[in-house]
């Protein structure tokens, strides 16, 4: 009995010692074989681009003949208290004095050594001061020159000399893969440097310019990082030229998650030139409502081939039914560029004045057929719309109104208000958006209604319009 139970504990303490043994070498003795497991990997590598000399990609040369023409933009919006009697009835008064500005901020370029700077129009919109900080840390103050909500576009002004600037490259010659550079200020870090590729060019049919009946989305996509306050910034390509400005991004949660958007520099030109020679975007349509031919539309409209832009709808009175183009048709080339999306076909047409005659060639009934096009403007004219004086002091752009608009609003013609700058418009409170129906208890239908009626009026104007919900304003001023 006693040797079996001597015998027990032998084992009990010869398998504890032996376990004493093994944690003790685990956890203190470094001197372990390790043995390695071969794995075959499943990734495949891509070789980093090098440069046609051998070294690697480069970016330094463009980011230093650039980053001296990208600037921050600071705006102030100025705001009163309004008036809530149910507040003083409950509390006493009101505070007094003004509440504090609303602060902006994004980023521009210099286009021009004579102080011309180009940014989003969502940048500056609404704001009654803009401050313009170059690189060198230098402060200006900026006149708003003009703006356009169709494409997002702003163009302001310094008085200021010495200045480095961007030069236009050709969007249209990008290539997918391409490198690119954007250049901002994100979050307020100044002079912010990010690289990527074009993703895709014509991006559109997202939603980004919703709410505006002639709103052009024709992005170049890129993976360059683009955040809050890198909007209005420079989208340059390894030459450092200025392929376009960056506008927005796609993001669940406000910051960048891998794709972000740019105005292209042949749409940017356009527009800048236009607010600088003419004062107003010479904005140029067809006439037509379009939709991208996809494998759903082809079926539902026996479309054989899935190619080019279904014509929904043609204006009356436009260009494109005054040249014998159809509803049903299908548009496959504009002056010999094939075209294969709403958002390109968007994108060429922007490109050109009222006036421009271009070649539409269309499918219908299996059939190529080209008809001569003679652009109109919004007013259904081939003139160029010459901003006049009277305009300018009151500090505001306009843009024709739809008939599903004067609908809704109850209304029977009007003008509405595309943008507002400093002005008499902005001095008594007229927003982007509402809808002048008379000046001075004269109907209105087009900006040369407004312009003859302020010419030969003396003295005070009133304006009569509704806002964007059907309420009616009276607005008085003297010119």
């Amino acid at each position: 009995m006693r040797a079996r139970r001597f015998l027990g504990m032998l084992a009990v303490a010869v398998l504890g010692a032996f376990v004493a043994i093994v944690v003790y070498a685990r956890l203190f003795n470094t001197d372990i074989a390790v043995v390695e497991v071969p794995v075959e990997s499943k990734m495949q590598y891509v070789n980093m681009p090098i440069a046609g000399g051998g070294e690697m990609m480069d970016f330094t040369d463009a980011v230093e003949q650039s980053i001296d023409a990208v600037v921050h933009v600071k705006t102030k919006e100025f705001r009163e208290y309004a008036v809530n009697p149910l507040y003083e009835f409950f509390f006493g008064d009101q505070p007094s004095g003004d509440p504090p500005p609303i602060l902006g901020f994004g980023s521009g370029v210099i286009i021009s050594g004579k102080g011309y700077i180009v940014t989003n129009n969502h940048v500056i919109q609404g704001s009654d001061e803009v401050l313009v900080v170059l690189n060198d840390k230098r402060e200006f103050n900026a006149t708003v020159i003009g703006a356009d909500p169709s494409t997002d576009i702003a163009l302001l002004k310094v008085d200021a000399g010495d200045l480095t600037a961007l030069k236009f490259g050709n969007s249209d010659a990008l290539k997918l893969g391409e490198w690119v550079l954007a250049i901002g200020n994100p979050y307020n870090l100044t002079s912010t440097v990010t690289a990527g590729i074009v993703s895709a060019k014509a991006r559109g049919e997202m939603g980004i310019m919703r709410g505006q009946e002639f709103g052009i989305e024709s992005f170049i996509q890129t993976d360059a990082a683009v955040n809050p306050g890198n909007s209005g910034g420079a989208l340059i390509n390894t030459r450092g030229e200025l392929v376009g400005i960056n506008s927005a991004i796609m993001s669940r949660t406000g910051a960048f998650a891998g794709y972000s958007f740019a105005v292209p520099a042949s749409i940017v030109e356009k527009v800048v030139t236009d607010l600088i020679e003419y004062g107003e975007v010479q904005r140029a349509i067809l006439g037509v409502n379009i939709a991208t031919v996809t494998a759903e539309l082809a079926e539902e409209m026996k479309i054989d081939v899935i190619e080019g832009v279904y014509v929904t709808n043609v204006r009356p009175e436009g260009a494109a039914r005054e040249a014998g183009i159809k509803e049903g048709d299908v548009i496959i080339s504009i002056d010999e560029t094939r075209v294969n999306s709403s958002p390109e076909l968007q994108e060429f047409v922007s490109k050109y004045r009222p006036g421009k005659e271009v070649k539409v060639v269309v499918k219908r009934d299996g059939k190529l057929k080209q008809f001569n096009v003679v652009l109109r403007n919004l007013e259904g004219s081939t003139e160029i719309v010459q901003k006049t004086d009277v305009i300018e002091v009151l500090g505001a752009s306009f843009e024709p109104i739809t008939d599903r608009e004067k609908q809704a609003l109850g209304i029977s013609s009007g003008v509405k208000v595309k943008s507002v700058k400093p002005g008499k418009f902005m001095k008594v409170g007229i927003k982007e958006g509402f809808v002048l129906t008379s000046v001075n208890k004269k109907p209105v239908g087009s900006v040369k209604d407004i312009t003859d009626i302020l010419k030969n009026s003396e003295g005070g104007i009133i304006i009569e319009g509704v806002d964007q919900n059907g309420s009616r304003s009276y607005y008085a001023f003297g010119m």
